[in-house]
């Protein structure tokens, strides 16, 4: 969700004319095997999972938010409550964008006094996750909030760190790392790519040292 990028369903080597894929940082199985990886970390944090409730951040953070519960479900045969969130109307940047694409938040459940796991699938400067505790907070009030995220690309405007890191992703700022995941685009694959200057990551130009994701 940290970057919006130009990624079609069922088209996981397809990319716009201007983008270069530079390698591929993760596979399916390093994916499978780094949420895997994660559910044991969420559950030993917590010390189990009775007051746990996991919620993915659209989209991609909510599909990798439920790959998250069906691993711990396997290890602890708990289901934990689901949700998904938007937050577009959060960002501090949604004025920038003409027709901002708006998903649905679904979170069906009471999250005051829970223990939040928050995914999503990349954590770059940090302000998409700021969005997101800004919308939590206008649902409830959570005992506390933990970042679960699949990618970590460093390059942080904000204080915000994640408690569970799939794995570590340096890239410059001239790079994209796109998070292909098969229910929505038909195979599982990370990928830096390279951008020209003018580009867009997210809402800020590549090449600049502002930025808004």
């Amino acid at each position: 969700m940290e970057e919006t990028s130009t990624r079609k369903a069922g088209a996981t080597s397809a990319s716009a004319d201007t983008e270069q894929v530079k390698s591929v940082c993760m596979e399916a199985d390093e994916i499978k095997r780094a949420t895997v990886r994660m559910a044991h970390q969420v559950i030993e944090q917590n010390g189990g999972v009775d007051n746990v409730v996991v919620v993915g951040i659209v989209s991609r953070g909510d599909v990798l938010a439920c790959r998250l519960t069906d691993a711990i479900e396997q290890i602890k045969n708990v289901c934990l409550p689901l949700g998904r969130l938007d937050i577009s109307f959060y960002r501090d940047d949604y004025t920038t964008y003409l027709a901002p694409q708006v998903e649905s938040t679904e979170i069906n459940f009471n999250i005051d006094g829970k223990d939040v796991v928050l995914v999503d699938d990349v954590l770059f400067t940090g302000r998409t996750i700021r969005a997101a505790l800004d919308a939590l907070r206008d649902i409830g009030r959570p005992r506390s909030v933990q970042l679960a995220v699949l990618v970590d690309r460093g390059h942080r405007q904000l204080p915000i760190r994640a408690d569970y890191v799939g794995k570590n992703v340096p890239a410059s700022r001239e790079e994209q790392v796109s998070v292909f995941l098969r229910e929505v685009d038909g195979s599982d694959e990370v990928q830096i790519r390279t951008l020209p200057a003018g580009a867009r990551i997210g809402s800020e130009p590549v090449g600049s040292k502002g930025g808004s994701n």
